[in-house]
């Protein structure tokens, strides 16, 4: 099947992880649609991919860590009528904090960014997976979903429940041909980590991440990485 009869949903697509993600699979000439709270940031974007790599780019102002924003972004990828081969789960925030410490909301704010957003898309864009009987959904948990750690607070505990998201839909989907993968990463150079004095050498680039989970979508029909983690080599910060 021809890369451009079919599209890429990439959510949180304009910085980090999520932009390296749009500029690897626009590299190949996958059509990508992916969503993003700033529309200046989202124009930078699509100037980027169309001098890059010249492919078809569809850009959505959406704030995901409400239904309906979820609800307008879904709506807007089915005017697209491109059938999605791949969903990427990226869209999060991390707010680091003690659990006894951090501020009224940080739990409800973490939870409904880094979990809602994947549960609710999820679900709208499913069925049609299904009915095709094809597709791939990637979350990007954390290395954070499998063990709390100083400071991590509210942002582990939505990483955890990310990662139980991920295998629960592992399990229900795999009959209809569908595939689900875990991304459990450590510390990655992205703007989360802006005004940290830590060396640039000790992250992960999202680029890294990017291709990993490209190389993932490239296996054979017959496998699936259900999960893999990634760490800085010299471990984690």
């Amino acid at each position: 099947m021809n890369n451009s009869e079919r599209m890429v949903v990439i959510t949180g697509g304009t910085k980090g992880i999520g932009k390296a993600l749009v500029h690897r699979f626009a590299s190949e000439g996958w059509p990508v649609a992916t969503c993003s709270r700033n529309d200046n940031d989202l124009a930078e974007l699509r100037k980027e991919i169309h001098e890059q790599h010249n492919v078809l780019i569809h850009t959505f102002s959406a704030d995901l860590s409400n239904k309906e924003g979820v609800k307008t972004f879904v709506e807007f990828i089915r005017m697209t009528a491109k059938p999605v081969e791949i969903l990427i789960n990226n869209s999060g925030v991390f707010t680091p904090g003690l659990i006894c410490e951090e501020p009224d909301g940080a739990l409800e704010k973490m939870i409904d960014t880094n979990l809602y957003s994947a549960y609710h898309l999820s679900r709208a864009l499913i069925p049609q997976m299904k009915h095709d009987r094809r597709g791939h959904i990637f979350n990007l948990c954390s290395v954070a979903s499998l063990k709390a750690y100083p400071n991590g607070g509210s942002y582990s505990i939505s990483k955890f429940a990310l990662y139980g998201l991920s295998q629960a839909l592992r399990e229900e989907l795999k009959e209809f041909g569908i595939r689900v993968t875990s991304i459990l990463a450590g510390a990655v150079k992205t703007p989360s980590w802006d005004g940290v004095d830590i060396p640039e050498d000790r992250f992960m680039k999202p680029e890294d991440i990017a291709e990993t989970i490209y190389t993932s979508y490239r296996l054979s029909e017959r496998s699936v990485i259900e999960e893999v983690v990634l760490r800085p080599q010299l471990g984690d910060i």
